[in-house]
């Protein structure tokens, strides 16, 4: 009995001298946090998707408090988070231009020609992986899922085999732009609402062999938005892009596209 007295005395005696030393470390060794860095990141949007190029919005709040990181780069963020974590930092609050993804095809399962039967992983790199994938255009949306998948959001569905974006709910994070097999995503500018949904650059004829709507470099769209002059387009190939530094506004242009690639923001909200 007394051995088992003496154990116990000795093991609480340990335990007593333990926490004595954690408690004098705690106080002598610990590094203090900036308390900003809490306040940074309780004013952050907190969707934690990495945007930023940082693992999360706590380590963004770090570097920004640290100074390695520069304000602005939150893509959740809107004006007020912005002003409010600059007054937190204590500098000057910058103007920040919130950008949503596009996935720049409109070639659904009715209109893109399909060039045979994918019966392997529903995943978009696997898809292109096997013989290109099953869709006869190289440049259209494979559908399989890809960018909904990585969307922290869910801002992204699959419609009649086309990824289509709901930028009410975007973030700009970029994940669904890196993991984009065909390289048809794009962060654009939240404000522009007319858009060329079509990533082909090759001849009309090769186009039209493939897809139902895809743009043929027609210039029709750069014609009735004031000319080239006016700068509303760009061509890449016989591909109209829109140049989002100066994007076009007239409605109109979407009617007057004869391929119907020149859509407007509620087509692809709705699906429409």
């Amino acid at each position: 009995m007394t051995a088992i007295l003496t154990a116990i005395a000795v093991i609480a005696a340990v335990g007593a001298i333990a926490a004595l030393a954690l408690a004098i470390a705690d106080k002598y060794l610990a590094v203090q946090e900036d308390p900003r860095i809490g306040l940074v990141t309780a004013a952050l949007p907190g969707a934690n998707c990495g945007g930023c190029g940082f693992a999360g919005c706590g380590d963004y709040a770090r570097a920004l408090v640290e100074g390695t990181a520069a304000p602005g780069a939150c893509t959740a963020a809107d004006d007020k988070v912005s002003a409010e974590v600059a007054n937190i930092l204590g500098v000057a609050a910058s103007a920040t231009e919130r950008r949503v993804a596009l996935v720049k095809c409109c070639g659904t399962r009715s209109e893109a020609v399909r060039v045979g039967d994918y019966n392997g992983i529903c995943d978009c790199a696997s898809a292109a992986a096997t013989a290109g994938g099953d869709k006869g255009c190289r440049f259209g949306c494979l559908g399989y899922g890809a960018c909904a998948n990585v969307c922290p959001k869910h801002a992204i569905r699959i419609d009649d085999g086309l990824a289509v974006v709901d930028k009410r709910l975007c973030i700009g994070c970029g994940k669904c732009v890196a993991v984009c097999p065909r390289k048809l995503i794009e962060l654009v500018p939240a404000k522009a609402t007319i858009h060329v949904l079509c990533n082909n650059p090759v001849r009309g004829p090769e186009v039209t062999k493939v897809c139902g709507v895809g743009c043929i470099g027609c210039h029709l769209c750069e014609k009735n938005s004031g000319g080239k002059e006016a700068g509303h387009f760009t061509f890449n190939g016989f591909l109209a892009k829109v140049n989002y530094e100066n994007p076009p506004t007239d409605a109109v242009l979407v009617d007057k596209c004869p391929r119907k690639c020149i859509r407007e923001d509620h087509h692809f909200e709705t699906g429409v």
